[in-house]
Formats: structure tokens, sequence, C-alpha cells
């Protein structure tokens, strides 16, 4: 997910949180996505489905089982940890590594698909294009998000996206994944004010 930081993405649920997304929502975007990728790709032949831990993971995975349907061939699909390429690493306490996973093949010459949850200031995918220039030279480099929430801080977009949801700064938008939260759904709330601010 593009968390900014995750002092964006409370792990408490806010009381006034409300669903935007449901799970057959989520099934219904992300067979549109495959689909979307299939024609752009011309196919999907090179591509390489790379999910960003942790929800981006499971995207990615849910993903390449659908190209699979659509093409009747398996999509590698891999993790990118971008942790240590994170521009805000010194601002906050050390983060526990997540997990790459390249598939075997390798992404030289690929087309390979970032897959997250929420697009939020584009600093994440940022990291992660640092991370594959790190790891090896695909043939070019997409973006497929379950949620682009604007308030991008750098000229990063996705070329797939589930929903848009235009949110102002004060929102939260909370992913939950069955795999990781028992259930799917995209959850809306506000931040709770700080102690003083004015509203």
């Amino acid at each position: 997910m593009d968390k900014q930081d995750r002092r964006d993405k409370p792990d408490a649920q806010t009381s006034d949180a409300r669903p935007v997304l449901e799970g057959p929502d989520i099934a219904r975007v992300l067979t549109r996505i495959a689909h979307e990728i299939v024609e752009r790709a011309k196919g999907a032949d090179d591509v390489v489905l790379l999910g960003i831990p942790t929800r981006g993971v499971f995207l990615a995975q849910r993903l390449a089982a659908k190209l699979e349907k659509i093409t009747d061939r398996k999509v590698p699909v891999g993790s990118l940890d971008i942790t240590m390429y994170r521009d805000d690493l010194r601002m906050h306490p050390p983060r526990a590594l997540a997990r790459t996973e390249i598939p075997g093949d390798g992404i030289d010459g690929k087309l390979v698909v970032l897959v997250d949850d929420v697009l939020f200031s584009g600093r994440t995918i940022r990291a992660a294009l640092d991370a594959l220039n790190d790891i090896g030279r695909p043939r070019a480099v997409q973006l497929a998000v379950l949620v682009d929430r604007g308030h991008r801080e750098l000229p990063i977009r996705a070329d797939y996206v589930g929903k848009n949801l235009p949110t102002s700064l004060r929102e939260t938008v909370k992913v939950q994944l069955a795999e990781e939260d028992g259930r799917d759904t995209v959850l809306l709330g506000v931040k709770p004010a700080a102690p003083g601010e004015q509203h």
C-alpha cells in the first residue's frame, strides 16, 4: 500500500469508518483489471506480477489466478519488499523487513506489473521502482492498485485502478483482505483529531 507512512492508516478501526468496497466488489474489480492487463499486454505472455507487501502480495496472487483463467497459462507472481528503499527510514523506527520473491525466470525483458492496495503519495511506488532497478531490467513496468485515493506527491499514476476514491487528508483508507484480516472490505474513515486541534 502506498502508505506515505503508516500514520495515515491507524490500526484501530475508527467508529465512523464505512465500507466503500465489499468482497464481491473487490472480486469484480480484480476481474476487470485482469482483463485490462490481458488486453494491454496482448495476451500477458511476458507479464510478471510483483505484489508490494503486505496486501499487495495477496492482490497479486488473486490477479495471477484470474489471469490464468483468462489466458489458460500460469502467470509468474512474486513479492517486492521496499522497506530499505523508503525515503522516510531516518524519520521512523526500524521496520520489519518483508520478503522479496522474484519468480525463477526473473524480470529482465518482462512486463512487470507492480500490485498494491492503495495509491496515495506515490512514495511507496518510487521506492518499488528503486528496488526493481537493483534486481533487473524489465521491458516495461506498470502499476495496478485496488484504490487510488489521490494526494500524489510524485508524478506517478496507476495503469490499472480498481476504484478512484477522492479523499481528504483527514480521511483514512483501510483495506482488509481475507488472507490477512479475515474479510474483504475497503473502509473509509476519519482520523481522530489531535488533542487541542481546532476543527
